[in-house]
């Protein structure tokens, strides 16, 4: 599948020039069309044939699977979530803190990398260090300063501020050392660049799929690292958590599979796996090769002083520094051009995926000519 064929499979494109994939992708056809056949099968044949549960946990196995050679994992580290924020608090609730224990993480984490957090600091006395970025930066000099005090880092790969890379193996490198351990929030990779969480070692890695993959709402998936599942009692259980439901005397899954809970429709996990599927087509060096020549289109004509992301590529995502980001926004909405604002910087974020087009680029730049002065 070619760039363009990902386009014309996407009917959301057909209403307008859509640059807000980092905060939700628009599915192609065959992710919905994957979604439907699931559910009619599960809801219409499997009552009386295989059955509800085995039709359901058939999908799971295959989407867990698919997932798993997707990051580099095996099936046996991944646990398939509601989204990346449930994967962060099915990690959170697993920990046994005591008061005075210290989490740390960057100023520019989502919410689904500080609420948690806060949860913690408020109900177990935990304290939250708050790293300082320059510019979506992480000095790795400031990871040393608190590694030895610290007992888990949360940060993420790719910031959704400024689509910047942090130097995660290298984090994680520090943060073992010192004993700590580390849960990467990389929602904004899979789909629009290829992610081996083997290289990173971290210990837990959280990410969804309705971003830059392209999938459903609901279907998300947790990395945990073979063997960090043993020392972690997850705050939820539920049959699927256990070997034996049945049995006198539980015992946990082994692995990863441990976080799961109990029923959840097969049909966004099967969503998930066309989406993999589709992105895997098209190919992620074709993919990143396609953003990398969008961004630097978009940028060429985005002044220094305006331009709050990189100038060389990092990612698709693009930060614009205008006076008025929420005027902005509904302006180029009246236009039929999305993009979002967000809450820092202060300033709009474009996200340039494969199915956009140096059209699409222009376009953009037209509209924001009054705000690039």
């Amino acid at each position: 599948m070619q760039p363009t064929d990902l386009r014309a499979a996407i009917p959301a494109l057909e209403h307008g020039v859509y640059f807000n994939t980092g905060a939700s992708g628009p599915s192609p056809r065959p992710v919905v069309e994957a979604i439907e056949s699931a559910l009619e099968h599960h809801e219409y044949e499997a009552p009386a044939n295989e059955g509800m549960y085995t039709s359901a946990f058939d999908t799971y196995d295959s989407t867990r699977a698919t997932v798993a050679d997707f990051v580099g994992a095996s099936p046996d580290e991944i646990a398939l979530t509601a989204s990346t924020t449930d994967g962060i608090n099915r990690v959170a609730g697993a920990i046994d803190w005591n008061e005075g224990d210290v989490i740390v993480r960057t100023d520019l984490e989502h919410s689904a990398g500080i609420l948690p957090w806060r949860r913690l600091e408020r109900e177990s006395g935990v304290e939250v260090r708050v790293l300082e970025t320059e510019a979506g930066y992480l000095d790795l000099e400031d990871v040393k300063a608190v590694a030895a005090d610290a007992d888990l880092f949360c940060v993420s790969s790719l910031t959704w501020s400024h689509g910047t890379r942090l130097p995660i193996g290298d984090l994680v490198e520090i943060a073992h050392d010192a004993g700590a351990r580390v849960l990467v929030d990389a929602v904004q990779e899979p789909g629009q660049t290829a992610l081996d969480v083997g290289e990173w070692g971290a210990d837990f890695v959280a990410a969804a799929g309705h971003k830059w993959l392209l999938g459903p709402f609901g279907a998300g998936f947790l990395y945990v690292r073979e063997g960090v599942e043993r020392d972690l009692v997850p705050s939820a259980i539920g049959y699927r958590s256990v070997e034996d439901p049945n049995a006198p005397d539980y015992e946990y899954a082994a692995g990863a599979r441990r976080f799961e809970v109990g029923t959840a429709s097969p049909a966004p996990y099967a969503g998930l796996e066309a989406a993999i599927d589709v992105i895997e087509s098209v190919g992620l060096e074709t993919i990143e090769r396609r953003i990398e020549t969008l961004t630097d289109r978009l940028k060429a004509g985005v002044p220094e002083e305006r331009l709050l992301s990189p100038r060389d590529f990092e990612s698709g995502l693009v930060t614009i520094d205008v006076d008025e980001p929420e005027t902005t926004v509904g302006r180029l909405s009246d236009a039929g051009i999305t993009v979002r604002s967000l809450p820092y910087p202060d300033a709009i974020r474009a996200s340039v995926h494969a199915f956009n087009t140096a059209a699409d680029v222009d376009a953009l730049l037209e509209a924001l000519a009054p705000d690039l002065p």
